[in-house]
């Protein structure tokens, strides 16, 4: 063994190598890599610092090429009928005649005779709805058999107070009064109606109705001249001359019975022939009251002190029995001159008194003592009355009360 043996290259190795046995090592030679021209221009930007510009600047360059073509599409897709454009604008003519109308089958579900070239057609409607508008002037109604009080306020939006306010002289502020024939003055407003009288002073007239006296003078519907009307106390208004008082108020006139003592019976005079003149002490009530007829439940006006209705109507058929709600003594059996036709009134001697109208028939008399449930008369329609009911009243220490509130 040599200690330089000969080293053969193995086949297919070009490899040169030096007398020493080393291979030799050939420089290295860098190949030349072609540039990108784009690549080059990213460089050139980056360096500068505008290649986040750029950036934006070649999106919205691609996305309004984008745009134009989804136009250009949409306009080879969509056709514009130019006889939409007959009588248009110019631009609408324009538009129409420069786009050109494929000839393409269209499917369609209606026939060619009813498309109207024109578009929608809008049709004239035979009826218009007019906004309401307010009235100032003060109309009338007829009254109609089945009418209340209520149900006419209801129909012209007032309160039924209103009505026996504005027809004090039709109705006497009684609910009862009303009448199938009567012609009622519907006033434009809740309020009341006051025919101005000679020497009326329009301070005292409004103080009375509880408003100012500019209320009166400027609601349109009295047709008062401010400036003609001089001095208030004694204004230039003429005598019988109607004015509407916008929200006005006053007390009712009530012509039911009066609280009648034991001792002075002879107070209820002015109601009419039932009253009584002497009346002995008799029988005192308990304070706890029954139902005055069999049925317990109403066929007329419930106990509404806004319409002057201190009571409650009662159903019933002419004849049917009357019963004393609590013991007592009558202080008042006959007529009444006042619409409550044939009347019975019980003081029962403990502050309370009891009213029984529009009987059909009695049967107690003056200062007779009855007991509590005892039959004291039969049911009817006398006086002012629309059907046969009871109309019953309560009253305590001289005030008027809730009968519901008293009757089990």
């Amino acid at each position: 063994m040599t200690d330089n043996p000969e080293i053969h290259p193995l086949p297919g190795n070009d490899i040169e190598f030096s007398a020493e046995g080393l291979p030799k090592t050939k420089p290295i030679v860098e190949e030349e890599v072609p540039q990108d021209p784009l690549y080059n221009l990213w460089e050139l930007l980056t360096r500068i610092g505008l290649a986040n510009a750029s950036l934006r600047l070649a999106t919205l360059i691609i996305l309004g090429v984008l745009i134009v073509v989804i136009i250009w599409v949409m306009g080879q897709l969509y056709v514009i009928n130019p006889m939409q454009f007959q009588g248009g604008s110019g631009l609408g003519m324009a538009i129409a005649t420069a786009t050109p109308i494929p000839d393409v089958p269209v499917l369609s579900l209606i026939n060619a005779g009813e498309i109207d070239p024109v578009g929608i057609t809008r049709y004239v409607q035979a009826h218009t709805t007019i906004p309401s508008r307010p009235r100032y002037d003060v109309i009338t109604y007829t009254v109609q058999t089945g009418d209340t009080l209520f149900d006419i306020a209801d129909r012209f939006g007032l309160k039924p107070e209103t009505l026996l306010w504005g027809n004090q002289l039709v109705l006497a502020d009684n609910p009862h009064n009303l009448r199938p024939g009567q012609e009622l003055a519907i006033l434009p407003v809740d309020g009341t109606y006051y025919r101005w009288q000679a020497g009326d002073g329009l301070n005292t007239v409004a103080r009375f109705f509880g408003v100012t006296p500019e209320t009166i003078i400027n609601w349109p519907g009295n047709q008062l001249d401010p400036t003609q009307l001089g001095d208030y106390a004694h204004p230039n208004i003429e005598a019988g001359l109607w004015l509407v008082v916008p929200g006005g108020t006053r007390e009712f006139v009530t012509w039911s019975a009066p609280e009648i003592p034991l001792d002075n019976p002879g107070v209820a005079k002015v109601l009419g022939p039932g009253a009584c003149e002497n009346v002995a002490i008799g029988s005192v009530g308990n304070g706890v009251f029954i139902w005055p007829a069999n049925n317990h439940f109403l066929s007329g006006y419930d106990y509404s002190p806004s319409t002057n209705h201190y009571g409650i109507d009662i159903d019933g058929e002419t004849g049917d029995p009357i019963y004393a709600a609590d013991t007592g003594v009558v202080v008042y059996s006959g007529w009444n001159n006042w619409g409550y036709g044939n009347v019975v009134v019980i003081n029962h001697g403990n502050s309370w008194q009891t009213l029984y109208a529009h009987l059909n028939a009695i049967n107690v008399g003056c200062g007779q003592s009855v007991i509590q449930g005892g039959v004291i008369g039969a049911m009817g329609e006398t006086g002012n009355a629309s059907g046969s009911h009871l109309h019953f009243e309560m009253m305590y220490k001289g005030t008027k009360v809730n009968p519901w509130n008293y009757l089990p």
